[in-house]
C-alpha cells in the first residue's frame, strides 16, 4: 500500500505544481477551481495517512511550520544593491550617456547616418513590496530571506513558502544546481482592500497601503499569519548560482518563467533611450489600471557581459536605473511648525499638517529641508499647501495655496534657542574659497551651538558612535542609548567606557546577563581599527569611505589631527571644503578632550603605521604654490615659478626681487602682481612654509625619501572575494589584502588578478573559471596571508 500511496502522492504534485505553473506563472489554467481543490485534498488526505512520505516540497506544506520567536539573519553572498533613481527625461538620457561613456569600445559602431551605437535595455514596472531572495538547491526551495541592508537580511524561509506562486520545487529541467532568484513580494490592489474589509469587520487594524500590508505580512512571526494574506511574488533578477544561464537579463527571466517562477507580464526590450521613455510612458498611462501598485519603471543593460563590464559605484549598479513617477499630490493645511535637532546640531523644520491620504498613505508630517525652503515657499502657518511624496517615499510641502490663507496666518520664525537644550542657535556661515581671498555669507543651515551638551546632538553622535560600521558595540540600540543619555550616565562617547554593573543593572529592560552581554560588548570595542575610529567620530562630510582613505594613506590618529586643509587636499577626493571640515573639527577644544578622554579610558587604535608609500614625495613644489591661492596663478604658472626659483623660500625671495621677477619666463603681468601682493604680507609666508613643513614631517615633501609602492607585495593587483569566509569576515579579509597593496574589487573581469573562493561561492567562482582567473581557497589564502605577514 505504501507503494502505491508513494506513486499517487507524487502524481498528485506534479499534476498540482503543473496546475499552480499554469495558474500563476502561464495565467492559463487548464481545470476549473473545484477540480484543483478535489487534487488538493486528496493529496493532503494521503500524505496524513502517511506520514513519512510528506516532503518539504510538497504544496500542502506552504503551512505547516511553527511559530518563530524571532527570524536569523542571512548574510548574502552577493549584495542586493538598491538602483540609482530617474525622475525626470534629462535624468534617463544622463543615464544612458553614462553607460555608453562606460562601454567605450564595446559598442558597435553608429550607423551611416550619424547615429550613435544604441545600448538594448530590459524594461519592467517597478513593483511596490518588500525584496526577497529565494534559493534553490537541486530544484528545491531551501531559503528565502528579506534584502535586509542589502548585505545581511533575515530568515523568513517558512513564510515565503506560503506564497502561493512561489513553486517549492523548481519546473521543468535545466536549472543550476545552485540558484538564488531575486524578486519582489507584494500585495494587489483587490487583496490589499479584502484584507482590510476582513481587519474591519473583525475590528481589527488596518492596513496604510498594500507596500505596508505586504511587508508586515513577510515578517510574521506565525507562518499561518503569513499564509492568510494574499502575497504574490514576481522575479526580477538573480544573485549566486551554479551552473549555465542564458547571456542576457531577459534571457534570464525567461528561463526562471520556464522554471516555474513568474515574472512581470509588462517585461520588455529597448533599443535605446528613446524606446525607453516610450516604454515609460506608456507605462505611467496604464499605472492606474494595473492590478497592483507600481511606483516607476526599472532599465537594466540587457547584457550581462556588459553589466560586468559597468560594475557597481557605492551600493548601485551602473548598468540600471529606477525611473520614477511623478509624485501624487494632495491639498491639506499646515497646523504648525516644529524644529528638530540633529546630529550635528542642524535646527530643521518639519511641517505637521492635517492627515490626508497620499498615494495611499496617511500623511501627517512633511520635510521643509530648512528656512530658505520655507521663505521660497512663503509658508504660513494655517495656509493650505500642496504635498507630495517625492519619489513616492518622502513627504514634501510643495507650494502654498495662496487664496486659501485665512486671516489668523502666522509666520514661521526659527526658534532663537534650541529647542532640546536652549543653547542659542546661529546661523551657518559659508566660506567661498578663491584666489587670494575668502568671502562669508549665509548658509541655509541654523545650529544649536550646545553641542553634545545638547540632549539630540549627544543621542545621535552616540548613536552613529556605536554603529555597527563605526564602533560596533552589539546591544547598544537607540532606546537604550536615550536611556543612558536621559538618566545622565552618558554625556560624551568616552562615558561609555566608565560604566559599571551597578549603573546598567539598574535601567529599565536591564538584567544580570543583559548588563553583562552589555558590558562585555563595549569592551570588546576597545581596540577598533583607526579608520572605524575615525568614521565613528561623526566628523562632518566623512563617510566611511573618506574613513578609510585617510586611515590608510595618512596612518595615524596623530598624522589626521594635526594634517592642513591643504595637506589634506593631496589625498585622492579629499575636497578643500571637506578638508576644513576635518581640520577644523580636531581644532575644536571639545573634540580633542573627547578623543582624549577615550584613548586615556582604554580606546587603542589598530592598524596605525607609517605614511603610505604612495603618498611618501608625492607633493612638489608646483602643486603647493596653486594650492595657496594665488591671485593669477593657475598650475602651469604655478609650474613655471617652481622651475625658475627651485624651493619655497626662492619663491618667496622672488616675489620681492621685482627685476628677476620680471624677467622669469612663463609668468603673466597679472601673475607677477598677485604674487608679489600675496607673500608681501608675512601670515601669508608663514602659511607657506607652515604647510611645507607639515609635508616634511609627514615624508610626502618633494625632497622626502620616496618609498616604492611596489614594495607592498599586492600592489597593482585586484582580487574578489565571493563565498563565506570561515576564518574571518569578508570586510575583515578585505581589509588585509588592502593592507598588502590590493584593490578588492566586487566583480570579476579580465583585470581580475586573483579570486579568494570560500563555501557557497557562486557566480563569481564561475566567472573566473570562465576568463581563467587564479583562484585561492580559503586556506591557501589564509597561508598567502601569513606569507606576507598581512
Amino acid at each position: 500500500m505504501t507503494s502505491t500511496a508513494a506513486q499517487r502522492i507524487e502524481q498528485l504534485r506534479v499534476a498540482i505544481n503543473e496546475h499552480n505553473y499554469r495558474y500563476y506563472v502561464l495565467d492559463e489554467p487548464s481545470v476549473p477551481d473545484a477540480e484543483y481543490d478535489r487534487l488538493f485534498k486528496e493529496l493532503k488526505a494521503l500524505e496524513e495517512a502517511h506520514p513519512e512520505l510528506v516532503s518539504l516540497d510538497s504544496p500542502t506544506q506552504r503551512v505547516g511550520a511553527e511559530a518563530l520567536s524571532a527570524f536569523g539573519q542571512v548574510r548574502h553572498e552577493i549584495p542586493m544593491l538598491s538602483l540609482g533613481n530617474a525622475f525626470a527625461e534629462d535624468d534617463l538620457r544622463d543615464f544612458d550617456r553614462r553607460v555608453r561613456e562606460g562601454l567605450g569600445e564595446l559598442l558597435p559602431a553608429g550607423d551611416l547616418f550619424g547615429a550613435g551605437a544604441l545600448v538594448e535595455y530590459a524594461c519592467e514596472p517597478k513593483l511596490d513590496g518588500l525584496a526577497v531572495s529565494l534559493l534553490y538547491e537541486n530544484g528545491v526551495l531551501v531559503r528565502g530571506a528579506t534584502r535586509g541592508d542589502g548585505s545581511t537580511g533575515e530568515d523568513i524561509s517558512s513564510n515565503v513558502r506560503t506564497v502561493r506562486n512561489i513553486p517549492l520545487r523548481l519546473h521543468g529541467e535545466g536549472w543550476p544546481r545552485v540558484l538564488e532568484v531575486r524578486g519582489e513580494v507584494f500585495m494587489s490592489r483587490a487583496g490589499f482592500e479584502a484584507l482590510n474589509a476582513r481587519a474591519i469587520e473583525a475590528g481589527g487594524k488596518t492596513f496604510a497601503n498594500p507596500r505596508n500590508a505586504a511587508a508586515g505580512s513577510l515578517r510574521q512571526l506565525d507562518p499561518k499569519v503569513t499564509a492568510s494574506r494574499p502575497l504574490e511574488f514576481c522575479s526580477y533578477g538573480i544573485g549566486q548560482f551554479e551552473g549555465e544561464l542564458p547571456d542576457t537579463h531577459t534571457g534570464i527571466l525567461e528561463a526562471l518563467k520556464g522554471w516555474g517562477l513568474p515574472i512581470s507580464h509588462e517585461l520588455q526590450l529597448a533599443r535605446g533611450v528613446d524606446e525607453a521613455l516610450a516604454y515609460y510612458r506608456v507605462i505611467g498611462a496604464k499605472r492606474d489600471s494595473l492590478a497592483y501598485e507600481i511606483d516607476g519603471v526599472v532599465f537594466k543593460v540587457n547584457r550581462l557581459d556588459w553589466q560586468r563590464e559597468l560594475g557597481f559605484r557605492a551600493r548601485e549598479p551602473r548598468w540600471a536605473i529606477a525611473h520614477k513617477f511623478p509624485a501624487q499630490e494632495e491639498l491639506t493645511e499646515l497646523l504648525d511648525v516644529e524644529f528638530q535637532v540633529g546630529r550635528t546640531g542642524a535646527v530643521t523644520p518639519v511641517a505637521r499638517l492635517r492627515p490626508v491620504q497620499v498615494a495611499g498613505v496617511t500623511v501627517s508630517n512633511a520635510t521643509l529641508h530648512n528656512m530658505d525652503e520655507v521663505a521660497r515657499l512663503g509658508l504660513m502657518i494655517g495656509d493650505t499647501v500642496i504635498i507630495r511624496r517625492a519619489g513616492d517615499v518622502i513627504p514634501q510641502v510643495m507650494q502654498v495655496v495662496l487664496e486659501r490663507r485665512p486671516a489668523d496666518a502666522r509666520p514661521v520664525a526659527i526658534p532663537q534657542s534650541c529647542p532640546i537644550c536652549g543653547s542659542h542657535v546661529e546661523r551657518t556661515q559659508l566660506v567661498k574659497r578663491s584666489k587670494g581671498k575668502a568671502s562669508l555669507s549665509e548658509g541655509s543651515i541654523y545650529r544649536c551651538v550646545g553641542r553634545l551638551s545638547c540632549q539630540a546632538q549627544l543621542k545621535q553622535a552616540i548613536i552613529h558612535f556605536v554603529s555597527r560600521r563605526a564602533m560596533d558595540i552589539d546591544g547598544l540600540g537607540d532606546k537604550i542609548v536615550e536611556q543612558l543619555v536621559d538618566v545622565e550616565l552618558v554625556k560624551s562617547p568616552a562615558d561609555l567606557y566608565t560604566l559599571s554593573f551597578e549603573q546598567v543593572v539598574g535601567l529599565e529592560g536591564f538584567a544580570e546577563l543583559s548588563t553583562r552581554n552589555l558590558l562585555a560588548a563595549i569592551a570588546a570595542s576597545r581596540q577598533p581599527p583607526l579608520a572605524r575610529f575615525i568614521f565613528a567620530l561623526g566628523i562632518p562630510d566623512v563617510g566611511e569611505e573618506t574613513a578609510k582613505l585617510l586611515a590608510r594613506a595618512l596612518g595615524s590618529l596623530t598624522r589626521i589631527a594635526a594634517a592642513l586643509p591643504e595637506v589634506l587636499t593631496w589625498l585622492p577626493d579629499v575636497g578643500l571644503e571637506v578638508a576644513h571640515e576635518i581640520h577644523s573639527f580636531f581644532e575644536d577644544a571639545h573634540n580633542r578632550t573627547v578623543i582624549a578622554q577615550l584613548r586615556e579610558r582604554g580606546v587603542e587604535l589598530q592598524e596605525e603605521g607609517e605614511l603610505h608609500a604612495e603618498f611618501a614625495a608625492c607633493a612638489t613644489l608646483a602643486e603647493l604654490l596653486n594650492k595657496l591661492n594665488i591671485a593669477g596663478i593657475a598650475a602651469t604658472g604655478a609650474k613655471n615659478l617652481a622651475e625658475a626659483a627651485g624651493s619655497l623660500e626662492g619663491v618667496i625671495a622672488l616675489s620681492q626681487d621685482w627685476l628677476s621677477l620680471n624677467v622669469t619666463k612663463g609668468l603673466s603681468e597679472k601673475a607677477r602682481q598677485g604674487l608679489r601682493e600675496f607673500f608681501a604680507v608675512p601670515a601669508n609666508a608663514d602659511k607657506a612654509r607652515t604647510i611645507e613643513a607639515q609635508l616634511r614631517e609627514f615624508g610626502m615633501h618633494w625632497q622626502s625619501a620616496k618609498k616604492v609602492v611596489a614594495g607592498l607585495p599586492l600592489a597593482g593587483q585586484t582580487w574578489v572575494l565571493t563565498g563565506t569566509l570561515e576564518a574571518m569576515s569578508r570586510d575583515e579579509g578585505k581589509a588585509r589584502l588592502e593592507a598588502l597593496g590590493a584593490k578588492v574589487a566586487g566583480s570579476v573581469s579580465a583585470k581580475t588578478h586573483c579570486v579568494v573562493a570560500g563555501p557557497g561561492a557562486g557566480s563569481k567562482l564561475a566567472k573566473a573559471g570562465e576568463l581563467g582567473v587564479r583562484v585561492l581557497d580559503e586556506q591557501a589564502f589564509l597561508e598567502l596571508l601569513a606569507q606576507y605577514g598581512g
